[in-house]
């Protein structure tokens, strides 16, 4: 099986990764502020399936697809670019009135954790991050291979839930001072919206060599 300190350090690289500002955190965020903490834990929990299907999906070699095939790496991050669009454009819509009734209904749960776990498949830099660092903690030959595979994916998973949900958390309170404070509503709702769409923006320039 694989050592405490193995674990520990592919504890430090993910946990690394996780708290880089991505697609996955911004669709958590823009979610938790339109629709509360329900909505925001919804997002975490199809993030954190996203996350289980990266590392089996990297076990079983499909990654290589998104490596060698560099036709597939750029449409999946133009399209996981325009979803955070989208919902950047949503959050920034969501705005544009201070009426709680008339503002759009925030998605339902079951549709953010589906959101979500389309979010984080879209995302090919998983997968290669997956490929590139899940090779040098497995080791067959101590046996027990899938075991190994699900001990990097509880520790994972773990990380994710903790730095997104607290994010989750964080920007839910924010949900509930806005729709007490209807003019501050409007321009963080703006703000959020527009950072979401440049990301989106960023994204899918990085998509081109």
């Amino acid at each position: 099986m694989i050592t405490g300190p193995e674990l520990a350090l592919y504890f430090a690289l993910v946990f690394g990764i996780i708290v880089l500002p991505g697609m996955d955190m911004a669709y958590v965020v823009g979610h938790s502020l339109v629709g509360g903490l329900r909505s925001g834990a919804s997002a975490v929990a199809g993030i954190m399936a996203g996350g289980l299907c990266h590392m089996v999906f990297g076990a079983a070699g499909i990654a290589l697809v998104v490596k060698a095939v560099p036709g597939v790496f750029m449409a999946m991050m133009l399209a996981g670019a325009a979803y955070i669009a989208w919902i950047g454009w949503s959050v920034w819509r969501a705005a544009a009135s201070v009426d709680d009734a008339a503002a759009p209904r925030p998605a339902s749960t079951g549709k953010a954790f589906r959101g979500a776990i389309a979010t984080s498949l879209l995302n090919p830099k998983a997968y290669l991050f997956t490929l590139a660092v899940t090779p040098q903690f497995v080791h067959p030959e101590r046996g027990g291979f899938w075991g190994q595979v699900a001990e990097l994916t509880a520790v994972t998973n773990a990380t994710q839930a903790a730095v997104y949900g607290a994010l989750a958390v964080a920007a839910s309170r924010g949900s509930r001072w806005l729709k007490a404070n209807p003019r501050g509503r409007g321009v963080l709702m703006r703000v959020v919206g527009a950072g979401l769409m440049a990301m989106a923006g960023f994204t899918a320039w990085t998509a081109f060599p």
